[in-house]
C-alpha cells in the first residue's frame, strides 16, 4: 500500500525524516484502471512535520534537538489532545523563553480555514481550508441531538474518477500527511467544545473518512491517524474506535490490510452498482477489483472485525435505482448470509453540469422495500448539507469567496 517513489523521501528542516506519498494506490498506475491525477499532482513538496506526524521517539528527538527535558513532550501532547490548542504562547506551564521554538518545531500550521457555509440552523458547518501549499480540501461538521459526526479528508482531491462526484472531477493533487489530517479533527472537538457549533457546548464524538479522497490511498497516514483519534488522551483525542468510520470504493488490498489491524473500525463500501457491467461505468476502479472480489473482502473484514459493513448505494434516476437492481443486490449480498451488512441509499446529490440526477422518491421507497423484503437492513441516507453542496459526493472545495471564515 506504501508509495514507492523514493524521490518523495526527504529529511524535514528539524532533522526529523518525512514521507510524502504520491497517493497512487496499488496498481492505480497500470493496467485496467489508473488514478485520475491533477495536472499538478505530488508538485507541491512536503508539509511541514507537526508533533501529530511524529512517534513518541520522534518528539522525544525533537525535544532534544531544542535540550528540552522528556517531560515536556508530555506536556505538548496534554496540550494538543487535551486541551485541543496547539497557541505555545499559551502554554504557561513552559518558560516563556522557549514558547517560540516549541511552536516552530512542533505546532507548524497546517491547515487554516478560509470559508465557511452553514445549513441546517448552524448544525451543520461546510470548511473550506487552505494547506500549506495552497492546496484546498474541505470537512463538514455535523450536528445531530444524539451526537455530532466529522466528514474529513484524506487526500486533496480523489483519483478515482467516479463520473457523479465532485471530488472525483478534481483528479488527484496529493496524499494529505497524518498532521493535515488530525488537525480537521482537533479544530473540529475544540469548536463543539467551545459552543461555537449552534446548540452549544459538547463533544465531538464520531469521525467519518468520507470527505475529499480515498481513504486506502493514503492508508499510512490514514491509520496513524486513526490511532490517534481512538487513543485516550495524552496519546489522543480519545473518540471510540466503534466511532470511526474508514469509506472506500472498494480498494481490496486497503480492507484486507485493515482487518488485520485489531480495530473495531466501521468499514464502508461505496458499491453505487450490484453488477460489474453497471459498477464498471459508475466506480471505474472496478475495473481492477470487481464487485465479487470487493464484496468477498468485504465479507472477510466483517468475520475479522464482527462489525457489520455499511455498503453505500448512491441512488441514480434510471441507472441504478431499479426494482431490478434493488433485486440484484439483494441476492449478491444475502450470498455471504445474514446480518453482515447495512445498506445505506443515499439520494444522488447533484452536481453542477452532471447528466446524473436522483432518484424519484416512489423508486427509492421501492429500493428499500425490496432490500427489506429481502432481510437486510437498509436506511435511506440524510443528505445533509446538500444546500451548501457539503453532502456525499459534493466536496470540491469550491465555495465561494464571499463565504468569510467564521
Amino acid at each position: 500500500m506504501e508509495n514507492t517513489d523514493d524521490s518523495a523521501e526527504g529529511t524535514a528542516e528539524n532533522g526529523v525524516e518525512s514521507t510524502v506519498e504520491s497517493g497512487i494506490t496499488p496498481g492505480g498506475d497500470s493496467g485496467a484502471f489508473r488514478d485520475v491525477l491533477a495536472s499538478n499532482h505530488v508538485r507541491r513538496g512536503k508539509p511541514p512535520v507537526h508533533f501529530a506526524d511524529m512517534t513518541p521517539e520522534m518528539r522525544l528527538d525533537a525535544a532534544k534537538a531544542l535540550k528540552l527535558p522528556k517531560f515536556r513532550v508530555k506536556q505538548l501532547a496534554n496540550h494538543y489532545f487535551e486541551h485541543l490548542s496547539t497557541d505555545a504562547e499559551g502554554f504557561t506551564d513552559l518558560p516563556a523563553g522557549i514558547r517560540a521554538s516549541v511552536a516552530e518545531s512542533f505546532f507548524p500550521t497546517l491547515i487554516e480555514p478560509i470559508a465557511q457555509q452553514q445549513a441546517d440552523e448552524g448544525t451543520t458547518v461546510k470548511t473550506l481550508w487552505k494547506l500549506f501549499d495552497g492546496a484546498e480540501i474541505e470537512s463538514v461538521l455535523m450536528r445531530y441531538p444524539n451526537r455530532a459526526t466529522l466528514c474529513i479528508s484524506s487526500q486533496v482531491g480523489c483519483g478515482m474518477g467516479c463520473p457523479f462526484c465532485a471530488t472525483g472531477q478534481l483528479g488527484l493533487t496529493r496524499n494529505m500527511s497524518t498532521g493535515e489530517i488530525l488537525e480537521q479533527v482537533r479544530i473540529a472537538a475544540a469548536a463543539m467544545r467551545n459552543g461555537d457549533i449552534a446548540g452549544g457546548p459538547g463533544r465531538l464524538s464520531n469521525v467519518v473518512f468520507m470527505g475529499m479522497g480515498e481513504p486506502m490511498g493514503n492508508y499510512k497516514a490514514v491509520m496513524a491517524a486513526v490511532r490517534q483519534i481512538c487513543t485516550l488522551a495524552p496519546g489522543g483525542f480519545g473518540i471510540s474506535a466503534r466511532s470511526i468510520t474508514i469509506s472506500t470504493v472498494g480498494v481490496v488490498p486497503g480492507i484486507r490490510k485493515l482487518a488485520l489491524e485489531g480495530l473495531p473500525i466501521r468499514l464502508a463500501v461505496s458499491l453505487h452498482a450490484p453488477s460489474d457491467e453497471l459498477r464498471d461505468e459508475l466506480v471505474p476502479m472496478n475495473k481492477r477489483f470487481n464487485t465479487t472480489a470487493v464484496l468477498d473482502a468485504a465479507h472477510d473484514y466483517f468475520i475479522a472485525s464482527k462489525r457489520r459493513v455499511s455498503i453505500e448505494y448512491a441512488l441514480m434516476r434510471g441507472i441504478n435505482d431499479q426494482e431490478i437492481h434493488s433485486r440484484q443486490l439483494a441476492r449478491r449480498l444475502n450470498h455471504y448470509g445474514d446480518d453482515w451488512v447495512h445498506v445505506n441509499p443515499i439520494p444522488l446529490n447533484p452536481i453542477e453540469g452532471s447528466k446524473w440526477t436522483a432518484s424519484k422518491p416512489e423508486d427509492e421507497r421501492r429500493f428499500l422495500e425490496i432490500l427489506h423484503q429481502a432481510g437486510i437492513a437498509a436506511t435511506l441516507r440524510d443528505t445533509r448539507g446538500s444546500e451548501i453542496d457539503g453532502a456525499c459526493g459534493q466536496l470540491a472545495a469550491k465555495m465561494q469567496s464571499h463565504h468569510p471564515a467564521a
